[in-house]
This record gives structure tokens, sequence and C-alpha cells, in this order.
């Protein structure tokens, strides 16, 4: 059996070598790998195409060891995984505590913010934010709402990507 994975790798020494360990490791085979490190995300990661061959326990089993490496699989046989949802936040967002605005995203399951800016104004009111979270595949509606209750509470101006 043959699996098509993609991973999204940090571009520091050693990441590759770390993803493709479990996979000899556990005795899967490695057809093709697809490493280019002048193409990146854009959270400066690094897509990695890999093919491994194996029986459907072995497969599992790099799957979970990968996964428990926090080594983002985003793509299995083209099926996406996560996806990433970016929203914008207006408003005073410092003194509406901009950690508990994390948090309660953080606190849906399935769902990690991977990203966070802020920009400040000489006017509090119009500090922005841009935030993106990594969701589970099909959350993006519990999500997209999560976000816009969040907004209305703190009385946020809430532009989600379409």
């Amino acid at each position: 059996m043959r699996l098509n994975l993609v991973l999204e790798l940090l571009d520091i020494p050693g990441q590759l070598i770390d993803a493709l360990d479990p996979i000899g490791r556990l005795g899967a085979n490695i057809v093709t790998v697809i490493h280019q490190r002048d193409v990146k995300t854009e959270r400066g990661t690094v897509p990695v195409q890999i093919t491994i061959e194996g029986d459907k326990d072995t497969l599992d089993r790099v799957i979970d060891a990968l996964e428990s490496q926090n080594i983002q699989i985003m793509e299995v046989d083209g099926v996406i995984r996560k996806e990433k949802i970016r929203t914008i936040l207006i408003g005073n967002i410092v003194d509406k505590d901009v950690k508990d605005t994390l948090n309660k995203l953080n606190e849906v399951e399935g769902v990690k913010v991977i990203d966070f800016n802020l920009k400040m104004s000489d006017n509090p009111e119009k500090s922005a934010s841009k935030i993106i979270v990594e969701a589970e595949y099909g959350k993006r509606k519990d999500i997209m709402k999560k976000i816009k209750e969040i907004g209305e509470s703190k009385k946020f101006l809430v532009i989600n990507e379409v």
C-alpha cells in the first residue's frame, strides 16, 4: 500500500531527518521525497511531499509517530487534514486582553492559533490584529462563528476571509 503525505516542517537543520526517522524505524519504505527549501508557506515552514509504502498497520504507526513528534501532516493522499483560517480583529485589542482572546480560540476542539500579528495605533480603538488558526478540515463554519462571538463580546470589528 502507498501513502502520499504532505508535511509542514520548520526550516531548521534536522527537521527532515526527524520526519524521515520513524518511517524507516517502523518498517515503511520511502518511495519519493520532494523537499524544496526555497518554497515556503506563509508561516515560513517548508512543505515536504513524501510517498511511503508498507502495510496498513505500519503506515498507521508511521502517521501516529509523526503526529506524536508534532510534525504537521497537512495532507494524506490528497485529502486536506487541516485548514488555515485567517481573520482580522479591529478595536481596543490590548485592553480587551489579547491572551483571553487567543485562549478562547485555542479552547475550541481541533483548533490551534498558529500566528498572531498586532498593529498598534495612536488610537487604541483602531488597533488591529491578524490571527491565523489551524483547524481540522470541515470546522471552518464553527470556527468563524466562534470568532464572530468573541469579536461581538469584546466589541471588535471582525473581518473574516471568504
